[in-house]
């Protein structure tokens, strides 16, 4: 097995995960570790930044010993991570302040006037949209409530640069994470000087951002041996989550769609060029000199499940609670649930939207609820899914990955909806798949993105089913007029 494993590290707003794969893309072990998510005030998501890092040394020290992997073994590291987290730190890289993670809520109003002042230019500078998730509103909120971290701050960085700064000691930072921060110039490929002033910081308090190739080696010997690797292991500094699951998922050439679902969820594909527009409904992230990623995300995949296994009271699993669903007919009775449990974000972009069952009546169950909840949430990707196909055309492939795609009713639900067939994957850590093949790629162990085609084991697909589909239409329609009545008066 000598020098055949190559790991990717997944950093997410839950947990983090160490997957270790063979070339090939078949996995030899995983690994994850999860942390709390901090509300210390209503609308606030923070998180430990010590306790993250904790974590992941945690989660390769795992991964090693329960893999019985050897260092010499090991051929390089790939990082994923979240998009949009924000670190105030001082000189020596200590963290001034927790992670404020994506679902943060505190900048909605520093959204609200930056879009009605300076949403279109910035938007269209920088691919990102402007709401609460992205770290500009969150430091103009910081500026103007005089945070003292903020005030106190040498940097301002990501929870990926924060760990590979306390580890490698590099001031880097990826692309597509520089990209989601609403910092960063899609055209220019650097630091845009407008948002850098509206946020009130300058270019010198942030990392210097680099291709997702970038090779960082001079792992510090302590962490080194702690975790029980190689010092001089080369680590590629990789992407977010979004562009690698992508990548992970073979989802690279025009008209290859992927679809994900977790927590939270998003519809993605990768472009030759930064497209956006003027409705602003979708994201473009940079992701090397020649490739953007544009699409959506929404707050509601599996949290929904959550809330009703919560709501319901089911002390099952969660494949018990779907399986409670899988009687019911598509439509759910013309029962229909706007999944805004967790605000939205495409293609509405309201942080104060909410949800809603509507057509509720005497005859529907608990299995009702459930299905309407699993086919509102594929509602609201087809929602992006369709301002994604107005500036990319027609999806001609359609890839699924995530927890989501454990659930068979699920993505034939999927199928049905988008009325295309779904593949997926056998493995469902497309990200951390997506990290690895990139270090091979960076370390020159591989010759291009597009090969890793060859090497993604495929569990099967899902065909869509005719009636199925002329039933979802007739509901999305219904789905698509409530969310606009809905979005336009909670926007009043």
């Amino acid at each position: 097995m000598a020098k055949d494993i190559v790991i990717g590290l997944d950093i997410g707003t839950t947990s983090v995960k160490a997957v270790a794969f063979n070339k090939h893309g078949m996995v030899h072990y995983e690994a994850e570790v999860e942390y709390p998510l901090l509300t210390p005030q209503p609308g606030w998501a923070e998180q430990d930044p010590i306790v993250i890092e904790q974590s992941t040394l945690q989660v390769i020290k795992n991964l090693v010993l329960g893999g019985s992997i050897k260092p010499s073994d090991i051929l390089s590291f790939g990082i994923s991570s979240a998009m949009h987290s924000l670190i105030c730190i001082d000189k020596n890289g200590n963290p001034l302040s927790n992670s404020i993670t994506w679902a943060d809520g505190r900048s909605t109003k520093q959204a609200r006037e930056i879009k009605d002042n300076y949403g279109h230019l910035i938007y269209q500078q920088t691919g990102t949209p402007i709401h609460p998730m992205s770290p500009l509103t969150k430091l103009v909120w910081m500026k103007e409530n005089n945070y003292n971290p903020y005030k106190q701050a040498s940097k301002f960085i990501s929870i990926k640069e924060f760990i590979l700064y306390r580890w490698f000691g590099a001031e880097l930072v990826d692309y597509s994470i520089a990209s989601a921060s609403g910092l960063f110039d899609l055209h220019t490929l650097d630091w845009n000087s407008t948002a850098l002033t509206i946020a009130g910081i300058t270019k010198e308090q942030l990392f210097k951002p680099v291709k997702p190739t970038e090779v960082i080696t001079g792992l510090k010997s302590h962490i080194a041996k702690e975790i029980g690797i190689r010092n001089d292991i080369p680590f590629v500094i990789g992407a977010s989550d979004g562009p690698l699951a992508n990548i992970g998922i073979g989802a690279i050439s025009p008209g290859e769609v992927a679809i994900t679902i977790g927590t939270s969820g998003a519809i993605r594909q990768i472009v030759p060029t930064p497209k956006t527009d003027k409705l602003q409904q979708t994201f473009c992230y940079a992701i090397t000199d020649s490739l953007s990623l544009i699409g959506g995300p929404t707050n509601n995949g599996g949290i929904v499940l959550r809330w009703l296994r919560d709501t319901i009271g089911h002390e099952g699993s969660y494949e018990e609670l779907i399986a409670l669903a899988k009687d019911v007919l598509p439509g759910s009775e013309n029962l229909l649930f706007l999944p805004y449990l967790n605000g939205e974000r495409a293609p509405l972009w309201n942080s104060d939207i909410r949800g809603s069952f509507i057509g509720l009546s005497l005859r529907h169950k608990k299995e009702h609820m459930i299905r309407a909840g699993l086919e509102g949430v594929i509602f609201s990707i087809y929602h992006v899914g369709q301002a994604l196909e107005r500036l990319a055309g027609s999806p001609q492939k359609i890839l699924a990955s995530g927890g989501f795609a454990r659930s068979s009713l699920w993505l034939q639900i999927l199928a049905d909806v988008f009325n295309q067939e779904v593949q997926v994957p056998v493995s469902h850590q497309s990200s951390a798949w997506g990290a690895a093949w990139l270090s091979l790629y960076g370390i020159g162990e591989v010759n291009s993105l597009e090969q890793i085609k060859q090497h993604i084991p495929m569990q099967g697909s899902y065909l869509p089913d005719k009636k199925g589909n002329e039933k979802y239409q007739e509901m999305f329609k219904m789905y698509k007029d409530f969310s606009i009545t809905l979005n336009n008066f909670k926007s009043k």
